[in-house]
């Protein structure tokens, strides 16, 4: 199973816990093709899971994994840097 860093969990808790989201809003993690000629991981704000969805909470947040991005992140963690205010850049990196 994925774990979130401290940072991940506070760019998520930024993104996520504004006064217009819904309670179960959380940050969706999914695969998307690139030109048919590779995998690339896709973010996006999501109000709640979708049916087939893994959930991941740390610390009152919450991320939904789809299935096939649940097997691919399950060694690693997701982690976050701001790299600008109020943008965070998110990456992958390996489980200690």
């Amino acid at each position: 199973m994925p774990t979130l860093t401290t940072d991940a969990v506070a760019a998520i808790r930024d993104l996520t816990s504004q006064p217009e989201t819904p309670p179960d809003t959380g940050l969706r993690i999914a695969v998307s093709s690139v030109n048919g000629s590779g995998r690339s991981l896709q973010l996006s704000i999501s109000g709640g899971p979708y049916p087939d969805d893994q959930i991941l909470e740390s610390e009152g947040v919450r991320v939904f994994l789809e299935p096939t991005t649940a097997s691919f992140l399950n060694d690693k963690a997701p982690d976050a840097e701001n790299v600008q205010e109020d943008r965070p850049s998110f990456r992958i990196i390996s489980q200690t």
